[in-house]
């Protein structure tokens, strides 16, 4: 088989390579630029506990001295703080720049066997037949790739999306903000602030050695910001919150973004994909673009991986765009419904369900990875079993309990996730004080270990001492993605096998072997 064509060596395109990867899929990832990310300080990424894992089981080791987790979210309004909350119960948000995380993803690629990365690629044209994919890139070569599928990953004026002839609608100059990363004391050690003293706010978020990423919301289409203009805003701000003197600070880095929001009208033609801002763009009010991004190569990088070792059904393929074009839509729908009235001044209750707390609780929803604007996807199940009720409904993201791993190992659960397979999760209290030895043949386990070696799709058997809202004896069975496709009462065979073809949708074709006529890489 040929490897997957990754076009663009941004995050998105990376972390798909690598999740591809990880599960036994070659890529060749085409990079238009020199293969060197310049830092900018200002330009920064927040990460929450599902696509922070991601990192960490692809390798992305910047991200541990590079980035920081929220201490706590404290919002301000008129001067006055109104609130703070902290993470005792759930994982912070980590914020890190952009070019650590990219800088981070290059280097697990770079040293991957199955990663090949290419520079001074750019795509110029490409051709589907029925078996793959073939794409030219010109550059200090020109060069014919061949590919068992591309994924676009080129961001917002994707070449791929042009050449597959997808329209990409939406709206502009949603928001504009101006940015500045600077190094300084601030009252707040750590902490993130939101400040809204309407129709002005301003956030700060801090990173590593007393940096911290300042951000301005301008009007959408206002005056030029002069660098004068963003040295009186910055110094006025830090005054304003530390009793009205200016603290000594370094500036690192500013600029000035437009944010827009716009969604591809297919993620899908034929073998070809869309993913990241070439397929959505988005960021008002706190959403974040490179995460969705991230989660679109997560959700995409098992599909192929099951079409590459053993085929997949069209309707699996498919389901990369149902599932992840709908929980942007959403993601978009809600901030388009809720800017107005955000900047406006207009009531939310009746513009956006669940807003009657008003727009500081909507906003931090936003920034924290909750509510409307922030919550994790949830993904319909083709058959939604759910024979025992718990915490989680099925298709949503699973909690992430400790489990007993097949080594013997007790590791957090999104550990076992990336590997291309189903994880069946057995809930029996009271394991977590025993050898695995012990109870690996007793009980429900022999039964269990039976009905999971006959799935339709590899799996993984785990047990964990408790799952929220979940009795003893409950079986949870998991998407190689971390999403909950089914609940049982019990070890139930059949049921298990349906649910497991269904996560697949179904037998696949047989994949096709043939070598290909077109080398991968030939030289004009």
């Amino acid at each position: 088989m040929d490897p997957v064509i990754v076009v663009g060596a941004g995050s998105v395109g990376l972390a798909l390579s690598l999740a591809l990867a990880g599960q036994g899929v070659p890529s060749v990832v085409l990079d238009e630029g020199p293969g060197k990310d310049l830092p900018r300080p200002a330009r920064t990424v927040v990460l929450h506990a599902d696509t922070a894992a991601m990192m960490h089981r692809l390798g992305c080791t910047p991200l541990r001295d590079e980035g920081a987790s929220y201490a706590a979210w404290r919002t301000r309004r008129r001067g006055r703080d109104t609130g703070r909350i902290t993470f005792d119960e759930e994982p912070a948000p980590l914020h890190v720049p952009q070019h650590a995380l990219t800088r981070g993803l290059r280097g697990a690629a770079a040293a991957h066997p199955l990663v090949n990365l290419v520079t001074d690629s750019k795509l110029d044209a490409l051709e589907q037949d029925d078996r793959g994919v073939t794409a030219h890139t010109r550059g200090a070569e020109a060069t014919w790739w061949r590919g068992s599928h591309l994924v676009g990953c080129d961001g917002a004026r994707s070449t791929v999306r042009k050449l597959l002839g997808i329209r990409f609608p939406g709206r502009t100059a949603v928001e504009r903000h101006a940015v500045a990363a600077l190094r300084t004391e601030l009252p707040w050690p750590g902490e993130a602030l939101l400040h809204r003293d309407p129709p002005h706010e301003t956030t700060a978020r801090p990173l590593p050695d007393g940096v911290w990423r300042l951000d301005w919301l301008l009007p959408a289409r206002g005056e030029l910001v002069t660098p004068d203009a963003l040295v009186t805003l910055i110094r006025d701000t830090m005054a304003s919150w530390c009793g009205g003197t200016t603290p000594p600070y370094d500036l690192l880095d500013t600029g000035v973004h437009t944010l827009h929001h716009r969604l591809a009208i297919r993620w899908r033609e034929r073998r070809a994909f869309l993913a990241g801002d070439a397929a959505h763009l988005l960021g008002a009010l706190g959403t974040q673009g490179v995460e969705e991004g991230l989660r679109d190569a997560e959700n995409l990088a098992w599909k192929l991986a099951l079409a590459w070792h053993h085929g997949a059904s069209e309707s699996l393929l498919d389901s990369y765009e149902d599932e992840r074009r709908t929980a942007v839509a959403a993601r978009l729908r809600a901030a388009d419904q809720a800017v107005p009235a955000l900047r406006g001044g207009a009531g939310l209750r009746t513009l956006l369900p669940g807003s009657a707390r008003g727009g500081e609780a909507l906003l931090t929803d936003g920034h924290l990875g909750r509510g409307p604007l922030g919550a994790l996807p949830a993904y319909a199940p083709p058959v939604a079993v759910r024979e025992v009720p718990t915490a989680t409904e099925p298709g949503g993201a699973v909690a992430n309990v400790p489990v007993s791993a097949p080594d013997g190992s007790t590791v957090p659960l999104r550990d076992m996730l990336g590997r291309g397979r189903l994880l069946v999760v057995l809930v029996a209290p009271g394991t977590g004080v025993w050898d695995r030895r012990h109870w690996l043949g007793a009980g429900l386990m022999p039964r269990l270990a039976a009905a999971v070696s006959a799935l339709p799709v590899r799996a993984d058997l785990l047990v964990a001492d408790g799952y929220p809202g979940a009795p003893a004896h409950t079986v949870l069975l998991v998407r190689p993605d971390g999403h909950l496709a089914a609940t049982f009462a019990g070890v139930r065979p059949a049921e298990l096998y349906e649910a497991a073809d269904a996560v697949r949708m179904g037998a696949p074709a047989a994949p096709d072997r043939t070598p290909s006529t077109t080398p991968s890489a030939a030289i004009d």
